[in-house]
């Protein structure tokens, strides 16, 4: 079979991949996405919270306080699990993750990070309505509930700090959390409410929606292998189907597996891994959810899904290839079981998932510095969800000569020497 040709050869199609995809191709590009499924939206995308989290101003970083740093070490904390056996491949990239944690460069990854976090809603609306998919996309908000005085204390600090950033939500007491969620059950010290995030019911669907709207539009998928990736005459060729598909430009959107392109091409990029699980359930009785709930002090969330209520828990560092250890799941589930009417699993068994992760909590995104042509997109840690269309759109601007809507300089690869 003759080789297929374009413009662009994007690797991955997760809702990061898919996004990108989806903006090139808006500037005039013909691009060639390639997975290793026949669907997009089988891997990372598929097994998240469902949240866009536009308002989400402060990423994810490793605590400061030396309890509850205790508390990780010892595998007690709900919010953080590790495997030992894992921990010689780990180890060294959380002391990294730690020290990009100091408050300073905390604030430095959070300004980076939050232009891409107010146009990260803006650009899925777009998406969603080109992908005549308007009923994958609730504006319900989130809440968060803190069992104990101290938690809700921290949270309200942290929240009034977002709001000088624009985050609008409010307080809520025990009556107030009742009114939003009837069928909950607890004793809660208080929550907070956030409006403005989306929530996508099935986030996997979502991915499939954005790959539907790209074929439609004169795009091509092929299941194809990255890791056959290699440069040919004037570009790069990867080996899909029963054939090989060349382009002068390619954009490794890869997510925890992108270590397969970069590491044999020569970069040295501190891709950690940071592993999730989730189980869908079903509701009892005319019970029924109505945002996505944290559960903060216990560590695990509640979202309404399609597919029925998904239970996700906490992070578990190990090795990204290691076999499952949903034990965060397991020990959620009677905590959950008390805090909503739940019923049967929908699933067979729970699902496991890898969010890829720079140290600083940033994704890379920009130009490879020593191969003409590779370009990157990925790392984007707990919001390849929410962030996907705003980086599609900002690596899209770089590619083709615009000017980006966002600096893209913090999200360099060369950031790490």
């Amino acid at each position: 079979m003759a080789e297929l040709k374009a413009d662009v050869l994007v690797l991955g199609a997760g809702v990061v991949g898919v996004s990108a995809a989806l903006h090139l191709q808006k500037r005039g590009r013909d691009v060639i996405l390639v997975d290793r499924h026949e669907r997009a939206g089988e891997e990372t995308s598929f097994g998240n919270a469902g949240v866009i989290e536009c308002a989400s101003v402060f990423p994810y970083m490793f605590p400061r306080d030396f309890g509850q740093i205790f508390q990780h070490a010892l595998n007690r904390s709900p919010q953080v699990r590790y495997q030992f056996s894992g921990l010689p491949t780990f180890l060294p990239w959380l002391v990294r993750y730690f020290l990009a944690s100091s408050p300073d460069r905390a604030l430095h990854s959070a300004m980076a990070e939050l232009p891409l976090i107010r146009r990260s809603l803006i650009e899925h609306e777009a998406l969603i309505a080109e992908a005549e998919a308007p009923e994958l996309l609730r504006r319900t908000g989130w809440i968060k509930l803190f069992r104990s005085n101290a938690t809700l204390a921290s949270a309200v600090r942290d929240f009034e700090r977002a709001q000088q950033y624009g985050v609008a939500g409010e307080v809520l007491d025990s009556k107030a959390i009742a009114a939003r969620e009837p069928n909950l059950s607890g004793e809660f010290a208080g929550a907070i409410y956030v409006p403005a995030p989306g929530f996508v019911p099935d986030p996997g669907g979502l991915a499939k929606a954005y790959a539907a709207l790209f074929t439609r539009k004169g795009g091509r998928c092929f299941v194809g292998d990255a890791r056959t990736l290699e440069q040919a005459a004037g570009g790069w060729r990867v080996a899909v189907s029963d054939s090989a598909a060349v382009a002068r430009e390619v954009v490794v959107a890869l997510g925890p597996w992108s270590d397969l392109v970069f590491r044999p091409l020569g970069y040295s990029i501190p891709l950690g891994i940071k592993r999730g699980y989730h189980l869908h359930l079903a509701s009892r009785g005319n019970a029924v959810l109505h945002h996505p709930v944290l559960d903060s002090d216990l560590g695990y969330l509640l979202a309404p899904m399609n597919r029925g209520i998904r239970l996700t828990a906490g992070v578990e560092f190990a090795r990204r290839d290691a076999p499952p250890t949903p034990i965060q799941l397991e020990r959620a589930l009677p905590r959950a079981h008390a805090l909503f009417p739940l019923g049967d699993p929908v699933d067979a068994k729970p699902w496991m998932g890898a969010r890829p992760c720079l140290p600083d909590m940033l994704p890379v995104i920009g130009k490879a510095p020593r191969h003409a042509g590779l370009w990157f997109d990925f790392g984007h840690q707990h919001h390849g969800l929410t962030l996907g269309p705003a980086t599609g759109r900002l690596l899209a601007e770089m590619m083709t000569g615009e000017t980006p809507f966002a600096d893209p300089s913090p999200f360099s690869v060369e950031r790490f020497g």
